[in-house]
């Protein structure tokens, strides 16, 4: 077992584990995306690595991205920020000619969605729920989730679920294919893990061409996805809805949006 305080990899058995690290719920910082970028890396090179399975400790997969981050400096600069951050890291994902799952329990919302969107494979809690997000704090989708959440869930259900915030139950969240099986939450790692090690006993290097198959087929477009999230984003970061979203989130009141 390895990493940082903030994660932790270890490899078993063929299948490297990622465990996001930061409580209470493991909110990503710019440290936490750069140690995930690099234990991707890691897993690349690692060829004992035939399965690579994401997972967090703590009541949460993930809030998303930590907003109390872009209150520490000077201007937030959204396009420079996504392109050195969750850009690449979810382009990481689907490059890895590797099957990668995720397990999900308690919330995952935000960037996070994207990251767990952009795995292959997804194990949830039974009383998990996903929750896009981006609204909330006058932000626009970005993390892929534009692309991928559509693509899983069809454009209404997913506008439906932007606009409103509302979340996502695991059940429906099965029932529409967001993901793929569910778990008890007390044995969500352990059938995760059980999971990965089936994966890493098949045709892994198989299992990279389909992969490389169905991005060309599925997510042409994908990197130009991300480009024009971010500019996006840009234009919704520097605005007065974006203001009133963090104002209120820090506040913990509903923000007041006019």
């Amino acid at each position: 077992m390895a990493g940082s305080e903030i994660l932790i990899t270890q490899l078993q058995d063929q299948v490297f584990t990622i465990t996001l690290n930061r409580p209470k719920v493991n909110a990503f910082n710019f440290e936490l995306i750069a140690a995930l970028q690099a234990a991707l890396r890691q897993a690349e090179r690692e060829p004992e690595a035939r399965c690579v399975l994401l997972q967090a400790n703590g009541p949460a997969f993930s809030a998303g991205q930590d907003v109390t981050e872009f209150q520490k400096g000077e201007k937030v600069d959204f396009r420079y920020h996504l392109q050195r951050t969750y850009n690449p890291l979810v382009l990481q994902i689907r490059r890895l000619e590797r099957p990668v799952l995720a397990a999900i329990q308690g919330s995952v919302a935000g960037a996070a969605l994207g990251i767990a969107l952009a795995c292959d494979l997804r194990m949830a809690a039974e009383d998990a729920q996903l929750v896009v997000g981006f609204l909330g704090i006058g932000l626009a989708p970005d993390s892929a989730v534009s692309l991928l959440l559509p693509a899983l869930i069809g454009l209404a259900r997913a506008s439906e679920y932007t606009f409103s915030n509302a979340p996502i139950s695991a059940q429906q969240a099965l029932a529409w294919g967001l993901v793929n099986r569910l778990a008890p939450p007390e044995n969500l790692h352990e059938k995760a893990f059980a999971w990965s090690q089936q994966l890493a006993r098949g045709p892994v290097q198989a299992m990279g061409l389909a992969k490389r198959a169905f991005n060309k087929a599925v997510l042409p477009n994908l990197e130009q996805a991300l480009d024009y999230e971010a500019h996006l984003q840009e234009v919704a970061g520097q605005g007065s809805e974006h203001q009133e979203g963090v104002r209120s989130f820090l506040e913990k009141r509903p923000p007041r949006f006019s």
